[in-house]
């Protein structure tokens, strides 16, 4: 049995493509298995990229209850989530969902990006929120919702991340981190609050934003969440922090020069550092939050593993090919266009489309699949080279699992940055760092 000597921390990562849970003690090591449950937004041929929200929470409860259920004596002291970033749902006055959630890669919205580069200054606006106009940000989404759904927009009483939404339906607190909240687009990056400019031009008050709570502030179980888990009967709530955020720290990069390079679902380049956020933000880059102190910069790819997988699934690719990727003479006539999920960074263009250029009948899936390697190692590339106008790289590290998967991209990437990067020796680095965010807060580590 567990005491108040040596608390336990219940991590949370809830993911786009799964939600992992597991409990650490107060050094961080883990305390049996992780619990995975796998888990798929609905996408559709209008754009449509999609969660339904209870299910989705009942999800994140199911896989609670399996790892509490091994341990129905442990003594948590704190439960620290991390999730998706980007994500849009709404409430109406009753607390019921009056939209599914929207996530970062639904394009619905992409129309209202040009209404918004019209109204405004992009470069101030980029320089204010860390965030360019394009249908991942709420502006946009906003803007379709009240426009093409004025029947759901009148019923709205209020706009929630999935996180949020999650931690209200489990624990009875809704309020948003300073972290979630800078990854709306809607968010003044300086002043840590709700951006009053944009919210005036779409429509809404400050009071249907989420309350934004800050890293130090204390949100208690609710009693119907003790009744199911007695274990935290001790325990605060971290608010969920952005999965990208927690990743960095779980990959040790926490200082200027340190940058992570990610390829899971999708794909991201970044670095974290203390400080106030950049006055002269790179174009293409975003810049969000870690807490009030710590500020991410970075670029992320809508087309990173999920391209290989929809590859390997449309040429009927199957098991290990690394060693036909390692051998295989790449040809260079052979070109992939890797939009097929859209474009963020670095141009952020709502009508890029995904392409295979130069394919004839000597090429197959894997000449493809290294095409598209090639590709999106140059779209990284040119993340790379904005950062460093930020500020120089010093080092590199690898995180996600894809790129564990295909260790011959790693050699692409470093061949097109001229820089090594360290392979990472965690391998649920998001949820690592919500527990290192943990051991902070306990006073155990510092990052």
């Amino acid at each position: 049995m567990q005491t108040d000597e040596n608390p336990l921390i219940l991590a949370i990562d809830n993911g786009s493509s799964s939600v992992r849970a597991g409990l650490f003690d107060g050094e961080g090591h883990p305390l049996g298995e992780i619990v995975k449950l796998k888990r798929r937004f609905q996408n559709g041929p209008n754009g449509e990229s999609e969660l339904n929200p209870l299910a989705a929470t009942i999800h994140t409860r199911n896989a609670i209850d399996l790892l509490l259920a091994e341990h129905p004596h442990a003594f948590v002291r704190f439960v620290s989530f991390c999730a998706f970033w980007h994500s849009l749902c709404g409430l109406d006055s009753n607390n019921e969902p009056t939209t599914p959630i929207l996530g970062w890669a639904d394009g619905r919205a992409r129309e209202f990006s040009p209404m918004l580069k019209q109204k405004f200054d992009e470069k101030s606006i980029h320089e204010r929120t860390g965030a360019h106009f394009h249908s991942s940000f709420w502006p946009a989404k906003m803007l379709w919702v009240r426009e093409k759904r004025p029947d759901i927009w009148e019923r709205t009483a209020r706009w929630m991340s999935f996180s949020d939404i999650c931690q209200l339906n489990l624990f009875g607190d809704a309020r948003t981190s300073v972290s979630m909240a800078s990854a709306t687009g809607i968010f003044d990056q300086a002043r840590c609050t709700w951006d009053e400019e944009l919210l005036r031009f779409i429509g809404i008050d400050e009071s249907q934003m989420p309350e934004i709570v800050t890293r130090e502030g204390v949100i208690r179980p609710s009693k119907s969440a003790l009744r199911r888990w007695p274990q935290l009967a001790h325990a605060e709530l971290l608010p969920a922090i952005g999965d990208g955020a927690a990743d960095t720290v779980g990959a040790g990069c926490t200082k200027l020069g340190e940058a992570v390079l990610m390829i899971g679902t999708s794909a991201s380049m970044r670095m974290m550092y203390e400080g106030e956020p950049p006055q002269h933000l790179p174009a293409g880059l975003w810049s969000y939050r870690l807490d009030e102190n710590r500020v991410v910069v970075g670029g992320a790819l809508s087309d990173g593993g999920n391209l290989i997988t929809l590859f390997r699934r449309k040429y009927a690719v199957r098991g290990d090919i690394n060693q036909e990727l390692a051998h295989r003479k790449r040809d260079e006539r052979l070109r992939v266009e890797p939009f097929f999920f859209g474009e963020r960074s670095t141009g952020y263009r709502e009508d890029a489309k995904g392409e295979i250029l130069g394919f004839d009948d000597r090429h197959d899936g894997i000449d493809v699949i290294l095409a598209a390697m090639h590709a999106i190692a140059d779209r990284l590339a040119d993340i790379a080279e904005r950062l460093e106008r930020f500020a120089p790289i010093v080092s590199i590290r690898a995180s996600g699992g894809t790129l564990r998967e295909y260790p011959v991209w790693r050699e692409i990437i470093e061949a097109k940055l001229g820089k090594a990067i360290t392979p990472s020796n965690t391998r649920e680095s998001s949820l690592r760092g919500t527990v290192l965010l943990a051991l902070e807060r306990l006073g155990k580590m510092e990052l």
